[in-house]
């Protein structure tokens, strides 16, 4: 049996923020936008979907934390080290974003040439940008 991912949804607090920022994100990174309403937006390469939902009232108070079990990070591989960068210098940058762990650099400890950066979606979900060899 062959297996592959097939979509992940995220909960946001607040779409009107969040909404923006994965069309923003996901649209660099060659997403397209499959569908659209005020309480979700589903993007897809062709391979992978994401759908980023609306949080039900009740718990749009309940803050998402890594450390807590569930979801710590998503990452993106790319082709190259310099595909990082140019997405740090494009997106990152040009948006405003702020980075974490003084990235993007090379992670040595991860595999001798994991090099990528980190940063945050509005609800402090840690997302990454990451090459290394396949």
């Amino acid at each position: 049996m062959k297996v592959s991912f097939d979509h992940l949804q995220i909960n946001v607090s607040d779409p009107a923020i969040s909404f923006p920022f994965y069309k923003k994100f996901l649209g660099y990174l060659g997403y397209k936008v499959i569908h659209e309403s005020k309480e979700c937006v589903g993007f897809s390469n062709g391979t992978t979907d994401f759908w980023i939902n609306k949080v039900e009232d009740r718990f749009k108070d309940e803050k998402f934390h890594r450390k807590h079990p569930g979801l710590n990070h998503l990452a993106f591989w790319v082709n190259s080290k310099e595909d990082v960068d140019r997405f740090y210098e494009e997106f990152l940058k040009s948006n405003g974003l702020l980075t974490l762990y003084e990235t993007p650099k090379y992670f040595k400890e991860y595999a001798p040439d994991y090099y990528a950066v980190f940063f945050e979606d509005p609800d402090r979900i840690k997302l990454e940008v990451v090459h290394l060899s396949k």
